[in-house]
């Protein structure tokens, strides 16, 4: 009966999250009460078992940094120099924010680069009266793959690096950002050569105004903007130190986030950069590990990981190359974050099956998840945030019409993904008949 239970209660909350009808949050919230008022566990179980604190502390120190450090406008300043030194030219312009977006979404996350990005870009395609489609088709592929590149780019990657403690955050350097960058360029330089038929040259009159905007009104020189920067700059040194330092990622932002908010207190208050925190997103995770942890804990993930090693025979190669195929194309049908918190228990698994490196697993799980997440508008939370703040300024995007780029793009991107992993990780475990 709990079986029944609680992968019944999986199964609901994750139609009503991918309907988007309700709160997400909520629903995850909801389910994992339902697990606990059910008994398939207790709630210190939940609590000290379940929920992956790490990640939730993790997220909330860099919401924490982002948050203060946008209050300086050095975001909306490099955005405007960046469309005057290109002239408003509708393909550097585009290629440009792809480039920032890239970048930033692997430094930060790519949720709060679309946050801080699509704002700005939105206000410069109404000023230069140039459509915005191709603008925010462009930051939701690029945040996605730039997001890929990093431990904390993208939400599973920030998962599986918390579940895995030998992946620091210079492995995923190491082991992502190639195929990334060699994703990003094909990916993006495709969209540019099918956009460029669609741009009009901007107006004169238009171009006019953009070139007498003074980029310089948008950033507060104040102590706060070199506070900001310097502490932002010392946490991602911190990251890239880690394996160094010998001190857990989740210390290192809590330690820059709170450093931060002491040394900016006279400029910005505690209690308004803490509304300023996504607590949706936050509870969201709490809520969906405790979902997977009802599965968990009746015996649904034990099950699937046989289910996998029958399937596979236990064969390193297809195992890592199925793993890449179904996270990339589950991913783009659902959230990422819900199948990787579901799939993390099942690879930790596979050890006891007699796997001893499952490093091309993680590699394989984490590539197809973060790519996968481009071909709908509901694949990663960057899509739904970006398609939210385009609807709120009248600018909707049609989740068919999204899918006629996403997907190509994502199907591109698993092809090279699954040639880099063979050769990179799978090669020696390939036995010829």
């Amino acid at each position: 009966m709990s079986v029944i239970i609680a992968i019944s209660v999986f199964i609901i909350s994750y139609i009503f999250i991918m309907s988007e009808k309700i709160n997400r949050a909520l629903v995850a919230l909801a389910g994992g009460m339902l697990l606990l008022l059910t008994n398939i566990y207790d709630f210190e179980l939940a609590i000290t078992k379940y929920i992956d604190w790490r990640t939730v502390a993790l997220l909330f120190a860099m919401m924490v940094l982002v948050s203060i450090t946008k209050k300086t406008g050095v975001f909306s300043y490099v955005a405007v120099l960046l469309a005057k030194i290109v002239k408003g030219k509708p393909i550097p312009l585009m290629f440009g924010i792809a480039i920032l977006t890239a970048i930033g979404s692997a430094l930060l996350d790519n949720v709060t680069t679309v946050l801080l990005f699509v704002p700005v870009i939105l206000t410069l395609t109404k000023l230069l009266e140039i459509r915005a489609f191709p603008y925010l088709i462009i930051i939701i592929i690029s945040a996605n793959i730039g997001g890929t590149a990093t431990l904390i780019g993208d939400p599973p990657n920030i998962m599986i690096g918390q579940a895995v403690s030998h992946l620091n955050f210079v492995s995923f350097l190491k082991h992502m950002a190639p195929v990334a960058m060699v994703i990003f360029i094909l990916s993006i330089g495709t969209l540019l050569i099918i956009f460029k038929r669609q741009l009009k040259p901007i107006h004169p009159a238009n171009l006019e105004k953009l070139m007498k905007m003074n980029e310089q009104d948008y950033l507060v020189r104040s102590p706060l903007l070199v506070q900001s920067l310097s502490v932002l700059t010392m946490t991602i040194i911190g990251f890239v130190l880690h394996p160094v330092l010998h001190i857990d990622l989740t210390i290192i932002a809590l330690t820059g986030a709170i450093l931060l908010l002491l040394i900016s207190e006279k400029e910005v208050q505690a209690e308004k950069v803490f509304e300023n925190v996504e607590w949706v997103t936050l509870f969201f995770f709490i809520g969906l590990f405790m979902l997977v942890g009802g599965l968990e804990e009746v015996g649904v993930i034990d099950e699937l990981a046989r289910s996998i090693m029958m399937l596979t025979d236990g064969d390193m190669v297809y195992t890592a190359l199925l793993l890449l195929w179904t996270s990339g194309l589950f991913s783009g049908i659902i959230d990422n974050i819900p199948f990787v918190a579901a799939m993390i228990p099942v690879i930790q698994e596979f050890e006891s099956y007699g796997m001893s490196n499952l490093d091309p697993l993680w590699w394989s799980l984490a590539l197809g998840a973060c790519l996968g997440g481009n071909a709908t508008l509901i694949g990663a939370s960057a899509n739904v945030v970006v398609a939210g703040l385009a609807e709120a300024q009248g600018e909707r995007i049609a989740f068919l019409k999204y899918m006629l780029y996403g997907v190509p793009i994502v199907v591109l991107s698993l092809i090279i993904t699954t040639l880099y992993v063979y050769y990179r990780y799978l090669l020696p475990y390939h036995v010829s008949p």
